[in-house]
């Protein structure tokens, strides 16, 4: 079946994300446009997953846990998950490879914990948009290991993506899928980056604030509607 999804939105737990971005509006505009799956990815973190999971829970939509992960060669992925207890283990591994730098949010901006009501039960006061001690190489085994999906970020741009920072898309790495941003179309990343060809190429909104979530661009061919179905369609590519 044809699946709309959009698998790359931040929540106010990021910094660059509009403090509009709670578990509930999100759940809400995601049903206003129509999606079938949508994942939460905050950098470095899916400390607001669980709100929107029970935000969902008697609305038509799938809420897939995840995270957008900076690694040390400052490049950005999306990690996804068929279940949150999977994700968080992935962020058990990640907590020794953080950097102990002090968010200000006068500068960077708000880091806010949500529950289902959408009120702040805490601020996050390390900054999560820096990259981690780890490497694409020690990350991706393990989110394979837990089950996931890891798909390398808007790999047309040129910062923050592992084409910009490593010149390629590593073959060794076990990817199957990799993400275009908003900026660019399929044809038009192909045409530049021809060897994309082999893999599954979708796109995302990379949603901070609410006006910028997808509605019918990102279709995907599933067996079901289910973080599970995704995420092993994602791991196995065309």
């Amino acid at each position: 079946m044809k699946v709309k999804c959009d698998l790359h939105l931040h929540s106010a737990l990021s910094p660059c994300g509009d403090m509009d971005m709670t578990p509930n509006n999100i759940v809400n505009m995601a049903v206003l446009n129509g999606l079938d799956i949508i994942a939460l990815t905050d950098h470095n973190s899916v400390g607001n997953v669980r709100a929107v999971l029970e935000c969902a829970q008697d609305k038509p939509l799938c809420v897939v846990p995840g995270l957008e992960l900076e690694t040390v060669e400052e490049a950005h992925f999306v990690c996804l998950f068929p279940t949150i207890e999977q994700a968080e283990q992935f962020i058990e591994f990640l907590e020794p490879y953080r950097m102990p730098i002090e968010n200000r949010p006068d500068i960077f901006g708000e880091q806010a914990y949500m529950n289902a009501q959408d009120e702040i039960v805490w601020h996050e006061p390390q900054l999560l948009t820096t990259a981690l001690g780890c490497s694409v190489y020690d990350a991706a085994p393990v989110v394979f290991s837990l089950g996931g999906a890891m798909v390398p970020a808007h790999v047309d741009k040129q910062s923050y993506s592992i084409i910009s920072n490593l010149g390629m898309v590593p073959e060794d790495l076990g990817f199957k899928t990799v993400e275009i941003s908003k900026n660019t179309t399929k044809e038009e990343a192909l045409s530049r980056f021809p060897y994309l060809e082999s893999y599954r190429l979708i796109t995302d909104s990379d949603a901070h604030y609410l006006w910028d979530m997808y509605e019918e661009q990102n279709v995907l061919e599933l067996e079901e509607i289910s973080a599970k179905c995704l995420v092993e369609t994602l791991r196995k590519g065309r």
